[in-house]
């Protein structure tokens, strides 16, 4: 058995059960918790709460932990060493769903430095144009840079709108 201490920033809904949520695989596996900080003052575009928690657990265990975790639909911002630090959210106005989405969420994570931790979609007509809120998540501003520039040609090359950014931090 191989104790790890393991540093896990998950965005929750500010609403009661959350914690809870992301609580329960880690003591179902064996974890102890070290630690739990609220960033109550960063709330995101979407209105969740960045919360870090420290925990110790046995390293065989990881992997199902973050399965189970992402299972129940928690959104990962960071874990352990590469940590998604650079965050911002961007509106993605046009025919998204005919243009296909996967593929253009998929241009934002090319070397695995940056990644789509969350998105929401409206289409209020199947043959209309739709609307998406995306945050992104980079290991730094440079690499959330590089994901932008990957995710605006895209865009360009399938004539989407991109508004961007839609939180108050630019980068």
């Amino acid at each position: 058995m191989s104790e790890v201490l393991i540093t896990l920033i998950v965005e929750l809904e500010d609403r009661p059960g959350q914690l809870l949520k992301v609580l329960q695989p880690i003591s179902a596996l064996g974890g102890n918790i070290v630690g739990i900080i609220h960033q109550r003052g960063k709330k995101t575009p979407l209105n969740r709460l960045p919360v870090e928690i420290s925990f110790k657990i046995d390293s065989s265990k990881v992997e199902n932990l973050i399965k189970e975790l992402k299972s129940l639909g928690i959104i990962i911002r960071s874990f352990n060493e590469v940590k998604l630090t650079a965050t911002t959210s961007v509106l993605l106005i046009g025919h998204l769903i005919h243009t296909d989405i996967s593929d253009t969420i998929s241009s934002i994570d090319t070397d695995g430095e940056a990644e789509c931790v969350e998105m929401h979609v409206s289409m209020p007509e199947i043959s209309g144009p739709s609307t998406a809120i995306i945050t992104i998540s980079a290991s730094g501003k440079e690499k959330l840079k590089e994901a932008l520039e990957k995710l605006r040609e895209v865009c360009r090359r399938k004539e989407i709108t991109i508004i961007e950014p839609v939180n108050e931090e630019l980068i």
